[in-house]
């Protein structure tokens, strides 16, 4: 089985040079799948262009919380129109991040929920961004029964009283180059502790590439590193690794075998 990545960003204009040569080898590289994540309206707008163009994509449609100053009820009517699209399997990605000061937290919390209770509308699971906002995060989650549509934490960052949380609630982790930094030892903790089918591969590409490559760009092909530390933390073989993720990223999103 292939390596499925379930969450980049190649709209981004990181891939403009050559994102056609990348996209059109990714599938000789050993990459099945990749969904690309919408994070406001423009990016949400190129992932449905993208997942038009390449029969292997799949897409989300959400806008991040960075983003949520331009939400409103009109752009919450089209993101439900959107959500309707072939191949768009998530709303994503949502949430909450508190590292910058804008948008005001209790905006942040409005359009979170709002969001998850377009999810429910049209039954897809979500994607979690999380950032600095543990506390708040979790509480929606629980007060708005998250649980029962399903989703990814997608670049877990948090400990493991917090992976419990989430794990107990039947939520994927998601994990991406960050696992392979030395100074993430809370995360190799994490990973050491959850169980294999719940880990979920991620590049949050162009962002977060993996330690041989850190500060660079980042693409699916990285995910090697990946696979290879998560091989190691668990002391399972690199196969077992990327068929048993590969098949968790079909059950998150919902796909047929």
């Amino acid at each position: 089985m292939n390596i499925f990545d379930t969450h980049a960003h190649y709209d981004n204009p990181a891939f403009d040079a050559d994102r056609e040569e990348i996209l059109c080898n990714l599938s000789a590289n050993g990459i099945g799948n990749v969904v690309n994540v919408g994070a406001n309206i423009q990016t949400t707008k190129n992932t449905l262009e993208l997942i038009e163009k390449y029969p292997f994509f799949y897409g989300s449609v959400g806008i991040h919380p960075s983003e949520t100053g331009e939400l409103n009820d009109r752009v919450m009517k089209w993101l439900r129109e959107m959500a309707a699209r072939e191949r768009v399997v998530a709303i994503g990605e949502i949430g909450l991040d508190y590292h910058w000061e804008e948008p005001d937290k209790a905006v942040q919390k409005h359009w979170f929920v709002r969001q998850l209770s377009l999810a429910r509308e049209v039954d897809l699971p979500v994607i979690i961004h999380s950032r600095d906002a543990a506390k708040d995060t979790l509480d929606i989650i629980k007060g708005e029964r998250v649980k029962e549509l399903g989703g990814v934490i997608h670049c877990f960052s948090y400990g493991r009283e917090l992976a419990r949380e989430y794990l107990n609630m039947g939520f994927y982790l998601g994990i991406g180059g960050v696992v392979t930094f030395e100074s993430a030892k809370k995360l190799k903790e994490v990973v050491d502790y959850m169980p294999l089918d719940r880990i979920v591969l991620e590049t949050d590409c162009p962002y977060l590439s993996p330690a041989p490559h850190r500060g660079k760009r980042n693409s699916s092909l990285n995910l090697t590193y990946v696979v290879d530390e998560i091989s190691q933390l668990k002391g399972i073989g690199v196969d077992e690794v990327i068929a048993v993720t590969s098949q968790n990223a079909r059950d998150l999103y919902r796909l047929s075998n």
